[in-house]
């Protein structure tokens, strides 16, 4: 039986005045597993700005895909390749304007690193939640980087053990005390729910919380948010803001002190 090549979406996905309204998020899905392929097209037909343009199950497909089809984003398993990381070089280089999103079949702190690395926009395992992974796609669709929160530590620790990289001034913003104990959950890694319990608050008000942190710092996401805070060492080393078991209040007047506490204080 013949293998099956290369396939577009339809060609026609909005009647016309949606079209000409809305903008879509494009996506090519190369992966070797029908199934998953067939999955996220039943997932994403749902959604009402993200259109699959084309699909690739080998590596020269999704070359193929890359050079062809007019898309904002590229799922690419990495399997596909003997050399993931050049292969996804490969590809950047022949469609420069695609962005990678690479899933891999489970963590792998190595292959995370170097393809962070080298310019690919987000990393996930296959186990990601649809509504996460969606989340995901939005987000690069906008050019933010997107990792998982293990994912997020591994980067984290390596930006860390660059202990040459030269710091940026000391910053001028000031954090509340829960701002400064949710943004040192974050650059641990911590999800919106751990953060919440470790704070003795709600997912929701967490999400307040980073959005103003958001603005506060001009950072776009999470991960922009933990670098930022390293680079101008906005909070305490993770030894010194430790997390605790999760509490059903918010935290004392001494905790939060200690955690708005910062190095750059040293230096005022």
């Amino acid at each position: 039986m013949a293998s099956a090549g290369l396939s577009t979406g339809e060609a026609r996905v909005a009647p016309p005045t949606m079209e000409s309204t809305e903008q879509f998020i494009r996506v090519i899905v190369a992966d070797s597993q029908a199934i998953f392929r067939a999955g996220l097209r039943k997932i994403f037909a749902v959604e009402d700005d993200i259109r699959v343009v084309g699909q690739a199950e080998t590596l020269s497909q999704a070359v193929s895909a890359a050079k062809k089809f007019s898309a904002e984003i590229l799922i690419f398993e990495s399997a596909l390749a003997e050399s993931p990381i050049d292969s996804v070089q490969e590809i950047m280089k022949s469609a420069p304007a695609l962005r990678l999103v690479v899933i891999t079949e489970a963590p792998d702190q190595e292959l995370t690193l170097e393809l962070f690395r080298r310019g690919t926009h987000a990393i996930v395992s296959r186990e990601i939640d649809s509504e996460v992974f969606v989340e995901c796609l939005r987000s690069v669709a906008k050019g933010e980087a997107w990792l998982e929160p293990h994912a997020m530590k591994w980067v984290m620790e390596a930006y860390r053990s660059q202990s040459s990289r030269p710091h940026g001034g000391r910053s001028k913003v000031q954090l509340t005390p829960k701002e400064s104990l949710i943004v040192s959950c974050v650059t641990q890694g911590m999800k919106n729910k751990e953060i919440a319990a470790r704070v003795g608050t709600t997912e929701q008000v967490v999400k307040n919380y980073l959005r103003k942190v958001y603005d506060k710092l001009g950072v776009a996401d999470r991960l922009e948010l933990a670098l930022y805070c390293l680079n101008n060492r906005v909070i305490l080393e993770p030894k010194a803001a430790a997390v605790q078991p999760a509490q059903t209040s918010a935290p004392t007047k001494e905790q939060a002190t200690e955690v708005e506490t910062t190095e750059t204080n040293k230096h005022s």
